[in-house]
This record gives C-alpha cells, structure tokens and sequence, in this order.
C-alpha cells in the first residue's frame, strides 16, 4: 500500500471518529473528556491531510527519508491520537503517558521531511 493510500484510509477513519464524537460523545463524556478526543481528532486530520504531501515527495525523491517520514507521521497518529480518544473513552489516565511518544513521532516525521528538502539535489521537484 502506497504512503497516499494510507493517507486516504486515514482521511476515511477521521472522518469515521470525528463524526463519532460529533455525534455520540457529547452526552457520554465530560467535557473536559470531550475536548481530549477533540484534541486527537485535530492533530489526526492535518497530519493524514500532510501525508497526502509527504506522498508526492516521496514519488519525487531519490531516498527513502521521505518514506520514513511518512511512517513515522502515521505512528504519531497511531500513538497520539490513538491514545488521546482511548483516554477519552475510557478515561483511564495512565493513557496518557502514550501521548507524548506520538508527539516525539510526529516531531521526528517532521525533522526527516525538513533533512530531505534541504537536500533538494536529490528530489526533483
């Protein structure tokens, strides 16, 4: 599966879960609850919507950095998101120690895209 096809799957689930909280959250959990699954719905949506990006640059590039931006982006949804809506459904804090590793992810991801531009030699843009 190519990084743009994770991208739309990962699109579709936030759609999925943003809906879900719209829809069937609001009188389940607090508010405070709530706004922690909002949180995760936030940073899911740009970084899916970003690998849409990272996607073309790794058509464009001659490494493998690009690609392994691309992971370790989805990582950071899995584990930042991922443990923000399971803090929020179950409320179990001890969750949330998870959170800031999808953080570190998202950073790294991030850092690699920035290493891999900056050596435009080798992406044909």
């Amino acid at each position: 599966m190519k990084t743009a096809q994770r991208a739309a799957l990962l699109m579709a689930l936030f759609v999925i879960l943003g809906a879900f909280g719209a829809h069937s959250l609001k009188q389940r959990i607090s508010h405070e609850m709530l706004t922690i699954y909002q949180t995760g719905i936030f940073y899911h949506a740009i970084h899916a919507a970003a690998l849409f990006a990272i996607a073309w640059l790794e058509e464009k590039t001659q490494g493998s950095l690009i690609s392994a931006a691309g992971w370790f982006i989805i990582a950071g949804i899995v584990l930042f998101s991922g443990s923000l809506y399971a803090l929020a459904l179950t409320g179990v804090k001890a969750l949330g120690i998870i959170t800031p590793f999808g953080g570190l992810s998202f950073i790294i991801g991030w850092i690699m895209v920035a290493v891999a531009l900056s050596q435009r030699s080798k992406i044909n843009l």
